[in-house]
């Protein structure tokens, strides 16, 4: 068991949040930490030819970069390569790599791994052969081969047979292996593959650190840790934790105050900023075999409240998520089909009248009273944003609701609630027309383009599938004398929150047709505001 490797990949691992964009003074910290813990090899980062947008030093990870550190003596140091940079590019892997790497005499690095998806590895393995020549010691990571059959991991591990590794590792991608099944994955690799074995475990289900440590019983020989788990979606076994595990297996001398220490200054912080750290999201999506991507893009998305993110979970794991896909996302969030299309023309209830449109801040309920009584006397025409039902029902004409997500979440609510419900219906999904098929649907259709309110018959353009901006056009589009905002009450001044709904009203007054709009409940947004009691005056001397 003294053959045992630990491999901290924090700064490749933990990029993922800060865009690889590490302090300087925190790297010297930490390598000097886990040269205190006596980790074996140190990830500092990635290495490859990513132009999109700005990446810190550890996204590349120079030769030049790494001799400008103090790299304690003990440590070695090592590299990731993803293999689509290989196998994508135009001269062919050795001609990527010959751009990557000089010969291992003449770099601080001794250890390159290479990252893999199933259908990369054939293509990327031919790299093995050139590393090794160079004298680099070499790993693959296969990733996500958890839902493989067996057939298809031991095709793979054999593979690897034909070629010059130095250690084989698989990554539960996916988070979505239990210690059991982490034992099967490992004996069925060992049946075709004799060579080093290692393991990169993530914590979607909490079963990182015992993951691990299973695969250590059963003769995993390098393991991956980060400090405090830091990684992409929920993050990794944990390398203050696994070095504490595998102290018997080790033999070697341990201090773990300088890293406590780092993880108090540093990390603690930089998570109560970045959030890893698996949590009930994390875990459905390791259940459901999600990649955790999505998941990390909606906690850190102010768009996605708890209903949207469950929502989207239901519909990867029918539609299938295993692969990071932006598009995806959106498509999960927002999957409106066709040209923008409807059947309602809301101009034939409005017209010349007042909108108010209900949202769903404190403000509606502090003034309740008020508002209920400025509708019965003034009349306009009143639209309900989704499922709020703080005002009486006889008092509200509609309901809009344009979000795919949060009509499949709140669609046993809309099925019992009484007013029409105004949603581009026929551009929406088979499943979500079937749930609506006994529901009054007043169709009104919706595109969306980036920047941009246009104001049809029956249909809207707008900028984002906020349900917001829905309703302002079905109130433009009816062509309302004017727009009363209640119970958009905003956030607070240091919320993101309330920049982006002042960016979308200010886009809404400065397009052809749009109304005046006027806040009468309090609020923070910038736009005109009154009193409903001042209305109400107004109608009742």
């Amino acid at each position: 068991m003294s053959k045992i490797k630990l491999l901290d990949c924090t700064l490749r691992d933990g990029g993922y949040y800060n865009s690889w964009d590490f302090d300087i003074n925190l790297i010297q910290d930490y390598l000097k930490a886990m040269d205190e813990i006596s980790v074996d090899y140190v990830e500092l980062g990635l290495r490859g030819f990513s132009k999109d947008g700005f990446k810190g030093a550890c996204a590349y990870t120079t030769d030049n970069f790494i001799n400008s550190l103090e790299i304690p003596e003990n440590l070695n140091i090592g590299v990731m390569v993803n293999a689509s940079d290989l196998v994508n590019h135009p001269g062919g892997v050795e001609a990527a790599l010959s751009k990557l790497f000089a010969p291992a005499s003449e770099s601080p690095v001794s250890l390159v791994r290479v990252a893999c998806h199933v259908h990369e590895f054939e293509k990327a393995l031919p790299a093995s052969n050139w590393l090794k020549e160079q004298g680099y010691i070499v790993g693959f990571n296969l990733m996500q081969i958890a839902d493989r059959s067996v057939d298809e991991i031991k095709n793979l591990a054999s593979l690897a047979n034909d070629y010059s590794l130095d250690v084989l590792y698989f990554a539960d991608s996916l988070g979505s292996l239990n210690p059991e099944k982490t034992s099967e994955i490992i004996q069925v690799i060992r049946e075709v593959w004799e060579g080093p074995m290692g393991i990169h475990t993530h914590d979607n289900m909490g079963y990182a650190l015992a993951n691990s440590m299973r695969a250590v019983e059963e003769s995993v020989t390098w393991i991956d840790g980060t400090v405090t788990g830091m990684g992409r979606g929920p993050g990794n076994a944990k390398t203050e934790y696994a070095v504490i595990e595998l102290d018997n297996y080790r033999n070697k001398s341990i201090n773990i105050t300088p890293l406590l220490e780092i993880i108090r200054k540093n990390f603690h912080p930089m998570q109560q900023k970045y959030g890893w750290g698996t949590n009930t999201y994390y875990y459905l999506a390791g259940k459901f075999g999600i990649h955790p991507t999505y998941i990390q893009e909606m906690i850190n998305d102010s768009r996605y409240d708890e209903k949207d993110i469950l929502s989207v979970i239901d519909h990867l794991k029918l539609e299938g998520g295993k692969k990071f896909n932006f598009d995806t996302l959106e498509a999960a969030r927002n999957f409106f089909m066709g040209d923008p299309v409807g059947t309602w023309n809301p101009a034939v209830e409005i017209t010349n009248r007042e909108v108010i449109i209900l949202g769903t801040g404190p403000g509606i309920v502090k003034h309740k009273e008020a508002l209920e009584e400025y509708i019965r006397v003034a009349k306009p025409y009143v639209i309900a944003l989704n499922t709020q039902e703080y005002i009486k029902a006889d008092l509200i004409d509609i309901r809009a609701a344009c979000h795919p997500v949060r009509l499949m979440a709140d669609y046993y609510i809309h099925t019992r609630l009484p007013q029409p419900l105004a949603t581009p219906i026929s551009m929406l999904d088979d499943k979500i027309i079937d749930v609506f098929k006994e529901k009054e649907i007043k169709d009104f259709g919706i595109k969306c383009e980036e920047n941009t309110f246009k104001f049809e018959k029956n249909y809207c353009t707008v900028p984002t599938a906020l349900v917001i901006a829905y309703a302002l056009s079905i109130a433009t589009s009816g062509n309302a004398s004017k727009i009363l905002l209640a119970g958009f009450d905003g956030y607070s001044s240091d919320d993101s929150r309330n920049m982006e709904m002042n960016e979308l009203l200010m886009l809404y007054a400065n397009s052809e047709g749009a109304r005046s709009i006027v806040a009468i409940t309090p609020t923070r947004y910038q736009i005109e505001k009154t009193s409903v009691y001042q209305l109400i005056g107004e109608y009742v001397k």
